[in-house]
């Protein structure tokens, strides 16, 4: 019993250390916004993209390195200028789908995931400062809420319940208890936001924003089970890499801005 305990809960300690820790540091730069946010978004596209590469060219580190450096060039070029000269957003197709030649398998996957990657760092940022000041800082939180409080819930969920998995074929470990509680605790994050004079509209969009980010999740996992790794990394303890850790991001923020682009976020904050 003792055993079993450990195993199911031994990285438990590491992983909440290493969540203070993103929390803390995460946390201030979208409170802070301007360069601190856009600092945050480069810097985890970079690592993203890194990952991502190590993950399509096997035993070519070099590249990994030059790639996602280039990739934090790319971000930077299109968030200060994105304003002045707005095709440099085209940048971020061109940059993956060219760098996706250097690349020694799934080149097509590397360059659709890579596009997905920057977009979701320059949304990131173009979230919290296109709207007024107030009303973009609670569209991020909203955001980070339902990804964190859905990855916590489906991960005591699962791992407390267990059940049939949600989608064995591309991610083993994902199961039906710990899909559902992600989606009541999506909920439950909206129901605080209406307390908080939010619109009803944003208990409904909730578990949708979460379920796009367990669908980033399982994303992910399929990318790994093709290069026959466990992480994507082991830049975060506990956590594994940034794709591990905010792979979910990847699709609720994709979401989101598929809302925006083509109707209206319900209004968030009081």
């Amino acid at each position: 019993m003792t055993q079993d305990g450990s195993g199911r809960w031994g990285d438990l300690r590491t992983r909440l250390v290493s969540g203070l820790v993103m929390l803390v540091l995460g946390g201030a730069a979208v409170w802070r916004g301007g360069f601190a946010m856009e600092a945050l978004a480069i810097a985890l596209c970079a690592a993203m993209i890194w990952e991502l590469t190590t993950l399509c060219a096997p035993g070519r580190g070099r590249l990994g390195y030059e790639i996602g450096v280039g990739a934090a060039a790319v971000s930077l070029a299109v968030l200060e200028l994105r304003s002045l000269f707005p095709p440099s957003l085209g940048l971020l197709v061109l940059y993956p789908a060219a760098a996706a030649f250097l690349v020694t398998r799934d080149r097509l996957l590397f360059a659709v995931y890579g596009f997905a990657i920057l977009l979701t760092g320059y949304g990131f940022v173009a979230l919290r400062e296109g709207y007024g000041a107030g009303e973009g800082l609670w569209i991020i939180v909203w955001i980070l809420a339902v990804v964190g409080v859905s990855d916590v819930a489906g991960y005591f969920a699962g791992r407390t319940l267990g059940g049939p998995k949600f989608w064995p074929a591309l991610s083993p470990k994902k199961t039906w208890s710990g899909t559902v509680a992600g989606w009541i605790g999506a909920v439950i994050v909206g129901l605080c936001l209406v307390a908080a004079g939010s619109g009803w509209g944003i208990v409904l969009l909730s578990p949708l924003v979460a379920f796009a980010g367990q669908m980033g999740d399982i994303a992910e996992s399929w990318i790994k089970r093709r290069a026959g790794v466990k992480d994507s990394s082991g830049l975060i303890p506990g956590h594994g890499g940034a794709l591990d850790r905010f792979d979910a991001l990847i699709g609720a923020i994709l979401l989101v801005l598929l809302v925006v682009q083509f109707g209206a976020l319900p209004q968030i904050g009081g």
